[in-house]
């Protein structure tokens, strides 16, 4: 690309894996530039749902039943495993991810009406499976609130991830649900370095904000977990204990890991990030990679996709397990309380007229 993209996670715009025709910026000579960083404009656009509610029947997480009150996310994590679904959108992967994305105003009137209707059994919704519902947008759009508050009403168990201490603006739900057992929380935290998480994370809290969220919300009396996600050998993945310690300390009461996951574009994004910001390693990291992965940059069998095999993955997933008892995170939260979910009274019509 020419002249990188300021701010910004992906260093390309490669076409998706659907287009018919690729293309790729490259410099030819004629254009004139002084090698300074380019600003990219982001776009949000309201888009049509139906539903709100999506269901997966996956064995490796631990919901079927996510929302998620955006598409795309310009926090721009390099590493984003739901940046190939902008393809479906007919966009890049890369940097339109970043910069293009999308979000549900009918979000809450979605919500309430799928969990007002007759027969409806509840089960626990994770909010922020895909993107981040806590992106910089949110703050003025308030989709994730407009949830919130339908799962409030609706006395609905959900848990919650982001990276973003905008998740504070919410306390008062937040705090509410989680005393009363109907609420939980996560905190991604992927490293304790300011400068890897400028690089990898470009507009994502810092880490620091992000350990004093974890700090506020559990002082609120949320349940909140620290997500180590992605451990990525030989870049970040010796940060592993410092982190659930930090965490621990903050009074995270548990602790999750994810291996780096490559699928589909994001191997080919990811490489390119590496080459520009962490030339001196970039073998070395791919190499490891690899060898977590059967050979391969990626593999996505149910059952080890989220951790890898072979002796480097066996390696991690042993010194996380260490470090979670270490530091007190390998407690089991109660689950959450199906029992309180009622569905508030419809609202008269007739009412009002008057």
């Amino acid at each position: 690309m020419v002249g990188a993209a300021r701010g910004r996670g992906a260093t390309s715009n490669r076409s998706s894996r659907f287009e018919s025709l690729q293309r790729e910026d490259f410099d030819d000579g004629w254009t004139e530039h002084d090698g300074q960083a380019v600003q990219i404009a982001t776009t949000v656009q309201p888009m049509k749902s139906r539903t709100i509610v999506a269901r997966n029947a996956s064995p490796d997480v631990g919901f079927d039943r996510s929302i998620n009150p955006y598409r795309g996310c310009s926090h721009g994590c390099i590493y984003c495993y739901a940046r190939p679904a902008h393809a479906y959108l007919g966009l890049s992967p890369g940097l339109d991810f970043e910069t293009k994305l999308y979000f549900k105003p009918h979000a809450g009137r979605l919500l309430a009406a799928e969990l007002g209707r007759k027969g409806y059994q509840p089960k626990v919704i994770h909010i922020g499976g895909d993107t981040d519902p806590y992106q910089p947008d949110e703050k003025r759009l308030g989709v994730t609130r407009q949830v919130l508050e339908v799962l409030q009403r609706f006395r609905h168990p959900f848990s919650i991830i982001t990276k973003s201490a905008l998740i504070l603006r919410d306390l008062d739900v937040l705090g509410e649900m989680g005393r009363a057992g109907l609420a939980r929380a996560a905190v991604s935290i992927t490293t304790l370095d300011r400068r890897l998480a400028r690089s990898m994370e470009p507009r994502a809290a810092t880490p620091e904000r992000r350990v004093e969220a974890v700090r506020r919300l559990s002082e609120a009396g949320v349940p909140t977990i620290v997500m180590f996600a992605p451990s990525i050998p030989a870049l970040n993945d010796h940060e592993m204990e410092a982190v659930l310690e930090r965490a621990a300390a903050a009074g995270a009461r548990g602790a999750g890991y994810v291996a780096l996951r490559l699928p589909l574009e994001i191997k080919a994004l990811f490489e390119e990030w590496l080459e520009t910001d962490h030339p001196d390693r970039a073998q070395r990291v791919m190499s490891m990679v690899r060898q977590m992965r059967g050979g391969a940059a990626y593999n996505s069998a149910w059952g080890s996709r989220m951790t890898g095999q072979g002796p480097v993955a066996d390696t991690m997933r042993q010194r996380f397990e260490l470090a979670r008892r270490r530091f007190g995170l390998d407690q089991a939260l109660p689950p959450l309380d199906l029992s309180q979910f009622a569905p508030p009274p419809p609202q008269s019509d007739q009412l009002q007229l008057f």
